[in-house]
């Protein structure tokens, strides 16, 4: 009997003392939930305040020649498209209150670099000039990461534009000079005249800009520096359909000095030929890569087939440069020679312009 209120009695403290330890853990794990929740609750208040504060923000850094830039003015801008590629879209705007057209560069978000990377470079680039390289103007952050780039806009359009209008004087030798010392001089600055060489990575026809005067302006230089390294890749993968692409960039390696020099020899050609520079891959026995009108050249092809015949015959009063079937033999090998498949026999930027200056003489 003695044994059975004992059991009885240890039955019952046990069952009060775990009944106490259960509403201990039940108090205590709804205080740490609590906590936790109110803690949680002050993080999402903090972060919703740090994107409210970056939604606010809008920025416009200002260069040479943009001071009259306001974001009113860019954002309400009337615009239209000219240019798209899978990095941006290239718009043609009118400034209402100036009532200068621009051209503004949209740079999607997902396709930029580091913001703190981006606003060094923007910087950098903005400090460029040169009477044959796009300046800069402004650089526009926008509330939703929008980024614009503002440059000046030219009334005569692209190269490849002067080139496919064969309104005359696309012919001209005098034009024909001027633009590949233009373009040759632009690339001079970006490889030579800073403390570090600037690559342009994507020159083509394209990009190279047209004032009245038939005035090159290379534009896109440093475009890359901008982009992270996908967008840029895409970037070279656009410029190599074209037919632009140096052959050591089949495997998508860095751009360098030696790849400008390629894209060069193929914009000289194509001046001078008149042709598209569709690019063709090698075949298993060849040894180089070239665009098709190259190719002919290099398999013996006549000099005379290689460039339009109205450019002698448009050799007049109306030329200030004389030309003759020898200096454009020597323009052809220069062009050849900077489209060496190997980048190490390609001349540097100083060496053709030394060869285009013999050209002249």
């Amino acid at each position: 009997m003695k044994s059975a209120h004992m059991l009885i009695l240890v039955v019952g403290l046990t069952s009060a003392i775990f009944s106490v330890i259960l509403v201990l853990y039940v108090f205590l794990y709804r205080m740490r939930k609590s906590k936790h929740e109110s803690e949680k609750d002050i993080e999402c208040l903090e972060q919703n305040k740090q994107e409210e504060d970056i939604v606010e923000k809008e920025d416009l850094m200002i260069f040479e020649g943009g001071e009259d830039l306001t974001i009113c003015d860019i954002l309400d801008a009337p615009g239209e498209v000219i240019g798209k590629s899978n990095y941006g879209t290239l718009y043609k705007a009118l400034l209402q209150r100036s009532n200068k057209v621009r051209l503004l560069r949209f740079l999607r978000p997902l396709c930029t670099t580091k913001a703190e990377e981006l606003d060094e470079m923007i910087q950098f680039l903005g400090r460029i000039r040169h009477p044959n390289l796009v300046p800069l103007l402004g650089f526009y952050t926008g509330p939703r990461f929008e980024k614009l780039l503002v440059h000046p806009f030219y009334r005569h359009g692209n190269l490849t534009q002067f080139i496919r209008d064969r309104n005359g004087e696309c012919y001209k030798w005098c034009n024909i000079y001027r633009i590949s010392f233009g373009i040759a001089k632009g690339l001079e600055h970006l490889h030579t005249g800073q403390e570090k060489p600037i690559i342009h990575g994507n020159l083509k026809s394209k990009n190279i800009l047209l004032d009245r005067s038939y005035h090159p302006y290379i534009s896109d230089s440093g475009l890359h520096l901008l982009l992270n390294p996908t967008a840029g890749q895409e970037m070279l993968e656009s410029s190599a359909a074209q037919g632009y692409k140096a052959p050591e960039l089949i495997k998508m390696k860095d751009a360098s000095e030696e790849s400008d020099i390629y894209s060069l020899g193929v914009i000289l050609l194509e001046l001078l030929s008149g042709k598209e520079p569709i690019n063709e891959h090698p075949t298993p026995d060849e040894d180089f890569y070239l665009p098709n009108f190259m190719r002919n050249a290099v398999l013996g092809q006549r000099i005379s087939d290689l460039y339009h015949p109205v450019i002698l015959l448009r050799n007049g009063r109306d030329d200030r440069i004389p030309v003759s079937e020898e200096c454009i033999l020597r323009f052809f090998q220069l062009a050849m020679a900077c489209c060496s498949p190997s980048p190490s026999l390609r001349p540097n930027i100083k060496q053709v312009l030394r060869k285009l200056e013999e050209v002249a003489c």
